[in-house]
């Protein structure tokens, strides 16, 4: 595809997911999900807890910061991966503050029927979601367009990776899955707004494929 029409569709697809998100935040407002998601979602709660609170971790800071110092390194040994990591760092930086100014906008509460952790802070849409999708997702694709030899299970675990931290906050009622799908599309608008506003692109292209 051209530069200049891949920056125009990167754009459009923007709008259309911070569209999204901001449309799907209006609709659910202060409110619980509708009732035929609740019944899913109670469902979902309090199952394999252990594994889901492992699994939420990757999501906080404390596994995410240690995670993009890793980038870094690599960066800096192998300049052809320069410009995704530092699209991936920002889109991760976008993605978390961003999701944090949406839940003081949006003000939902939190749900009552958490499990291990009570989080206190707004509901949608979910931080995690975004940051997951934002940075593992993202590295997922990255590795999957690269020369790398295992590239095929290395994109699968980061893609299973970041699903598995979508579950994670449905089975410890952190999260309705509404604040799932507005973090995620939240993390699609940023990943894309950042695709159109780089003269380069970071998912192709001879000097991005492979460790050199």
């Amino acid at each position: 595809m051209p530069d200049a029409r891949r920056r125009i569709a990167a754009a459009a697809l923007a709008l259309v997911a911070a569209g999204c998100v901001l449309l799907l935040g209006h609709a659910v407002g202060r409110a619980p999900d509708p009732a035929v998601l609740m019944r899913l979602e109670h469902a979902w709660v309090n199952h394999s807890t252990l594994v889901a609170w492992w699994i939420t971790w990757c999501g906080y800071a404390y596994v995410l910061a240690p995670l993009a110092v890793v980038t870094i390194v690599v960066a800096v040994r192998y300049p052809a991966w320069r410009p995704r990591v530092i699209f991936a760092i920002v889109a991760l930086l976008l993605a978390w503050r961003g999701a944090d100014l949406l839940q003081h906008i949006f003000m939902r509460p939190r749900r009552l029927d958490w499990v291990v952790k009570h989080e206190t802070s707004f509901s949608f849409p979910s931080s995690h979601a975004a940051v997951s999708t934002g940075f593992y997702l993202l590295w997922s694709m990255f590795i999957a367009r690269s020369s790398l030899r295992y590239r095929a299970m290395g994109a699968s675990l980061l893609a299973l990776l970041t699903v598995a931290i979508w579950w994670s906050r449905l089975a410890l009622g952190a999260h309705y899955l509404t604040d799932i799908l507005g973090g995620a599309l939240w993390a699609v608008a940023v990943i894309a707004a950042l695709a159109a506003a780089l003269p380069i692109n970071v998912f192709e292209g001879p000097r991005a494929t492979s460790l050199e």
